[in-house]
């Protein structure tokens, strides 16, 4: 991060400054970072468990389950159910979590800018 003054003739670029550096705007950070960072490493993980059981566990994959249905199909499609899932959950955090915080971060700098 750059610790320059910002330009005179843009006095927006100094409320934004102040609104980064608020204790309010870290604790909105914080409670994006609660749920993307540990939902980004799960969904690698499920992933990357896909890609190396299609590698190296070709038997375990190709099991049928129902007719021509097989158990990599089923993880492929596993693939978009989590992408929707996760997707799902985080609109349910956001609105829970960090547009309640977002709301108060706004309200403060739109107060500051009455004044």
């Amino acid at each position: 991060m750059s610790t320059e003054t910002p330009p005179r003739d843009d006095p927006a670029a100094g409320s934004y400054l102040a609104v980064e550096q608020s204790p309010e705007f870290a604790s909105l950070r914080k409670a994006l970072r609660n749920f993307v960072f540990p939902m980004t490493v799960a969904f690698f993980v499920w992933y990357a468990l896909y890609v190396i059981l299609s590698a190296y566990a070709r038997d375990f994959m190709g099991v049928k389950i129902v007719g021509h249905i097989n158990v990599a199909l089923v993880f492929g499609l596993l693939q978009f159910v989590s992408t929707f899932l996760i997707a799902w959950l985080y609109s349910r955090y956001a609105s829970r979590r960090i547009d309640p915080l977002a709301e108060q971060l706004k309200a403060r700098v739109e107060e500051g800018a009455r004044r």
